[in-house]
């Protein structure tokens, strides 16, 4: 106990003394560097002995990731960092149309992007970027409202940001959503901004003006500050329609009388299905006005020519029914969004096209509920309406011409064109349906090929005029289809399965679905055909996404 008490510290100096409580302490028998520095067999960072320290130098070790290994060569390189023939060098077309200049440069890596031209419309001190991305999304909401195709939304985005100087920038586009995102460099933060797109609107007039603003901002010759395209596109949005109105129901009309006759009908069905489709127009916009949504709209419109031509049935007068209920489902087939949604589809957007491809289904489901119920009705209460109607069909070459050139004459007005376009686009329509006569009904193709190979004249004849005039391709393709759409097959298979015939209704309607996809990807094949033996740019051709052979 007393050996014990000695050990004990007797004073609070010897309570503090670090040879004693610390945990570091050096034991007695060891003895400590005269240097007082850490020992180097302890230190995680010395140098073991007999390993010598490296001399400083300027150039990273051999064994860094970012140094040349010493067996290195040049000329010896195996060819798997850059391609074979080495990378290409980017040649872009100056007298090509922005669309064509901005789809290859999208295509591009950013770091493969040519330098973008000295910007004559920046401001003092370089282009405000909030504002003139603001801008950009402005002009993409314009364009993607109005129905433009996903990669053309895009494109334009990137021509008004490239224009300002903003070349490291890369634009979205979705179906109800825009969003671009700017980075001055790799070492500073990125600009991202967004905009949504709730309403949507036909109007082509306002399109091709947001294609002729677009067209001057990408001009080098022509200067537009960013207070000048605010301006242009506040007087976008508030310039009224071409056509007020009455117009667009006296349109309406006209179109469903016409496409009657292209099945057949004759002048008393030319009336009767121009009433019908006039109606059922009125009846949509009475329905717009109450805040319906478009489902019900088309549900609604689809109705009037379906009871017309079953009130002709009932009457047993002398005839075509069928032809009545054809003309009136022409006026509202959503040839526009089907279109729009294969093209987005075929150019790699497929969350767009997918989202279009589902608005067609619903409107066609709108139509579908409101032409079953007229048909259901009137089949209960003795309508003697006949489904074998759709295989006789009198062929009247110069009548049936004509007939579709009304109803792309009319449909073009339904889209509110320019009036220097409706020329153009009647004439397209009537060479569509010349060729889908002669192939279908002089030289007996099929209706699937003879649909396709018109519609893809028809987006041939489109690109070409709207590279001549730089402007969008929609005004010169989306009225020209309407002598092709399928209303008949539509028409025959709803009455089929009203008849109870499910089988016959559905191989009808698989018909209709058919003849729309050729319509579709006719117009697409024939754009992207006018695209291979025109100057593009980008090292000859438009880079093209690659094959992922399904992985």
């Amino acid at each position: 106990m007393a050996e014990a008490a000695d050990k004990k510290p007797r004073s609070d100096e010897a309570r503090y003394d670090p040879e004693i409580t610390s945990e570091f302490a050096i034991p007695e028998g060891i003895e400590v560097p005269e240097s007082g520095a850490e020992p180097e067999t302890t230190s995680e960072f010395a140098v073991p002995d007999g390993l010598a320290a490296p001399q400083p130098t300027t150039a990273e070790p051999e064994g860094s990731a970012f140094s040349v290994p010493s067996a290195y060569s040049a000329h010896d390189t195996l060819p798997g960092f850059t391609p074979a023939l080495g990378v290409p060098a980017v040649s872009l077309v100056k007298d090509a149309p922005w669309q064509d200049r901005m789809r290859t440069m999208l295509r591009m890596p950013v770091s493969e992007r040519p330098t973008v031209e000295p910007a004559q419309r920046a401001e003092e001190g370089g282009p405000a970027v909030p504002r003139v991305l603001d801008l950009t999304l402005r002009i993409g909401e314009l364009l993607l409202a109005g129905g433009e195709g996903a990669e053309d939304v895009e494109a334009a985005m990137f021509a008004v940001c490239r224009s300002y100087g903003l070349d490291r920038c890369e634009p979205t586009a979705t179906f109800t959503l825009l969003s671009i995102s700017y980075q001055p460099s790799l070492v500073d933060d990125p600009v991202t901004a967004s905009r949504t797109v709730r309403r949507r609107g036909t109007d082509y007039t306002r399109l091709a003006a947001v294609f002729r603003l677009v067209d001057d901002l990408t001009d080098p010759e022509t200067h537009v500050s960013l207070e000048e395209a605010y301006r242009r596109l506040a007087e976008m949005r508030r310039n009224r329609h071409p056509y007020p109105g009455w117009a667009l129901t006296l349109a309406n009309g006209l179109l469903a009388g016409a496409a009657s006759v292209l099945v057949g009908g004759d002048l008393v069905v030319f009336v009767a299905a121009a009433l019908g489709a006039m109606l059922g127009d009125r009846l949509a916009w009475l329905c717009a006005g109450r805040g319906l949504p478009e489902f019900y709209q088309f549900t609604v419109a689809a109705m009037p020519p379906a009871a017309i031509g079953v009130a002709f049935a009932l009457a047993q007068v002398d005839v075509k029914a069928s032809a009545v209920i054809t003309g009136g489902l022409f006026a509202l087939l959503p040839g526009r969004a089907l279109v729009a949604g294969v093209q987005d589809g075929l150019t790699g957007f497929y969350i767009t096209a997918a989202a279009r491809l589902l608005e067609v289904m619903y409107f066609f489901v709108g139509i579908v509920i409101g032409v079953l119920v007229v048909l259901y009705f009137g089949v209960q209460i003795g309508g003697q309406l006949n489904p074998d109607a759709s295989m006789v069909i009198n062929e009247r070459p110069l009548v049936q011409i004509a007939a579709s050139m009304v109803l792309s004459l009319t449909f073009a007005v339904l889209l509110q064109q320019e009036r220097s376009t409706v020329l153009w686009v009647t004439l397209n329509g009537g060479v569509a349906w010349s060729v889908y006569g002669a192939m279908h009904y002089a030289a007996d193709f099929s209706p699937v090929a003879s649909t396709a190979v018109a519609a893809g004249l028809v987006g041939l004849f489109g690109q070409l005029l709207s590279r001549y005039r730089f402007a969008s391709a929609l005004p010169y393709t989306t009225a020209a289809i309407g002598p092709l759409l399928p209303g008949s097959a539509t028409y025959f298979g709803l009455l089929s399965i009203a008849q109870n015939d499910v089988d016959k209704g559905l191989v009808s309607l698989a018909k209709a679905a058919s003849l729309a996809m050729a319509i579709a990807i006719g117009v697409n094949l024939g754009s992207e055909i006018s695209r291979l033996f025109l100057r593009v740019g980008s090292a000859g051709k438009r880079r093209a996404a690659k094959r992922t052979r399904g992985f």
